[in-house]
């Protein structure tokens, strides 16, 4: 059987009023036609006013005032196709003139909702039918956004509110006609997960277990009651696994009164075998749009031949800019489960770029190698304070981001233009390493904040394993080893005060006189000059590389 997908323009705002209108999105006042397509999903910041995309689809967070809200409208022009802020709202005349003086349209978004969830719903709602890959092909498969068409295909059928959710109860996609269903529902599609008292019930009935071991509907009964008589029952529904051959996708959920008929059975059973494509194909065109933009800022941030054509196939611009490089510090599980560091990899990179696109709408991030790389466009402005925004822009991403991986970002020197890419590239990746190796004590740094530590895991690299320690340095930790002396402490404890004897007791806490006579058996055991500085570098060089070398990635 065959289930019908109307074809619909998956980049204008009509179309995200039609999937979204009913339970997230309502139109408060302006021209909602008027946008041919939506060039882009921008988040407002009356501080720093990002570039806007031709039709740009603004989130209005912090909005709130009627006036201000106005204001927005009419300093956004004919650049914006419509401004989304919180509900509730009620357009004055001041807000419904802007409106259409401006050709902007206002939404409101429903209370409860997540501004994140909505940000990825329109970015896969808005993203064009006839989307190009970037080498400029058109593509044959249907987009991942058309799983709402699907979705309301599958209602129409069974003449039932369905959802699509993934193997982790991720809401991926639903149909219209969910704004009269019960209380989980409707917390699912405005938290895009279903609430976790919900799945735990269904674990614990084993009603995941069956809808997996089965390959038709299942029939699920109703929740037990909550204990909150302002809430409808919960209802029951008729549930049936994805699948790609033995894999579990995840699943389709179809609310019902009772157990379904062998024709509606087989219509869900054939529409699962649809909505498995469809996630096959989003999945696999998520793998490849990263590798494609893996490989074209590998190119770019090279600043070699092929640098012009990437930058422009990337959107950007020849710019100042500022390259970052996230990476994590080395988990304790991360080479017993790769696969798993690998997918958290994916997951903080696909953040990254998220973060970076809502602070410039050409700021592009992607993995290469073990790194995520991202190109931060910025204003032209003093070097300085170029670098210092992209540093704290990187502490708000890590701020809002959680992972077991503890993620870390190098910021690289201000590019003036995109020739100088590849140096501020160079300069991330130095910072970020001093900060694996845990010395900088911090999780962004730029690279004039940790220049020397860089500096010195780069000697480390160029003196062999074998010659670490030697000279006076062996012979004071071979003495500390047989007779489980301090003397290598007390002895970098006062080359790094300087030869402060107070400061350096202090810090290993001792008295001073205790301090001395252990730095006086120091210099004899490794017969060195203490009056000596070349002797003194030495051993300071020597000390600090052997503790780089220590850290996780000291080379």
């Amino acid at each position: 059987m065959l289930i019908p997908v109307t074809s619909l323009p998956r980049a204008s705002l009509a179309r995200v009023l039609e999937e979204l209108g009913s339970t997230l999105l309502d139109v408060v006042c302006g021209d909602v036609e008027r946008a041919d397509g939506i060039g882009g999903v921008v988040i407002h910041d009356p501080l720093d006013e990002p570039e806007l995309p031709d039709n740009a689809l603004v989130l209005g967070v912090a909005l709130h005032d009627l006036s201000d809200i106005a204001r927005v409208v009419t300093r956004l022009g004919q650049r914006a196709a419509a401004l989304v802020v919180r509900a509730p709202v009620t357009a004055d005349e001041a807000l419904i003139d802007a409106a259409e003086a401006s050709g902007v349209a206002v939404l409101s978004f429903a209370r409860g909702a997540s501004w994140t969830h909505l940000a990825g719903m329109l970015r896969t709602l808005t993203t064009d039918n006839n989307r190009h890959d970037m080498d400029g092909h058109t593509t044959d498969r249907i987009e991942s956004g058309d799983l709402f068409a699907v979705a309301n295909a599958i209602a129409a059928l069974l003449d039932a509110p369905v959802t699509i959710e993934d193997r982790n109860s991720r809401l991926l996609a639903f149909s219209s006609r969910q704004e009269d269903i019960d209380t989980s529902r409707v917390q699912t599609i405005l938290g895009r997960q279903v609430p976790e008292h919900y799945t735990r019930i269904l674990e614990e009935r084993g009603v995941f277990q069956a809808i997996y071991r089965s390959d038709r509907p299942v029939f699920v009964a109703s929740l037990p009651e909550s204990g909150d008589r302002t809430q409808p029952p919960e209802l029951p529904r008729a549930a049936i696994a994805v699948r790609a051959g033995d894999e579990i996708l995840g699943a389709i959920w179809v609310v019902v009164a009772e157990p379904l008929s062998e024709d509606r059975s087989d219509v869900l059973y054939e529409a699962s075998k649809l909505v498995a494509m469809h996630m096959v194909w989003q999945r696999a065109d998520a793998d490849m749009e990263r590798r494609q933009r893996a490989e074209l800022l590998a190119t770019a941030l090279e600043s070699g031949s092929g640098s012009p054509e990437a930058i422009r196939r990337l959107g950007l611009k020849d710019e100042p800019a500022v390259v970052l490089a996230l990476t994590v510090v080395d988990a304790a599980n991360e080479h017993r489960l790769p696969a798993r560091t690998a997918t958290e990899r994916k997951r903080l990179t696909d953040a990254f770029a998220m973060h970076l696109a809502a602070v410039h709408p050409r700021a592009t991030a992607a993995l290469i190698g073990d790194i995520a790389y991202g190109i931060l466009p910025l204003l032209p402005q003093d070097r300085h304070d170029a670098e210092e925004r992209a540093a704290r822009i990187a502490t708000e991403f890590l701020a809002r981001v959680g992972s077991r991986l503890r993620p870390v970002i190098g910021v690289g020197p201000y590019a003036e233009d995109n020739a100088a890419l590849a140096r501020s590239r160079t300069g991330a990746e130095r910072a970020s390493r001093v900060l694996r190796s845990g010395t900088a004590g911090q999780p962004v740094a730029r690279l004039d904040d940790v220049h020397i530590e860089a500096l010195l895991l780069e000697l480390a690299d160029l003196v062999p394993r074998g010659d670490l320690p030697s000279g006076v340095v062996a012979r004071v930790i071979a003495y500390d080893e047989t007779h489980a002396t301090n003397l290598a402490e007390t002895l970098r404890s006062w080359l790094d005060a300087f030869g402060d004897v107070a400061t350096a007791a202090a810090s290993m806490f001792v008295h001073p006189n205790t301090f001395r006579y252990r730095l006086r058996r120091a210099a004899e055991v490794g017969r060195i000059d203490l009056d000596d500085p070349s002797a003194r570098l030495s051993a300071m060089l020597q000390l600090h590389l052997m503790s780089l070398r220590s850290a996780p990635d000291g080379g």
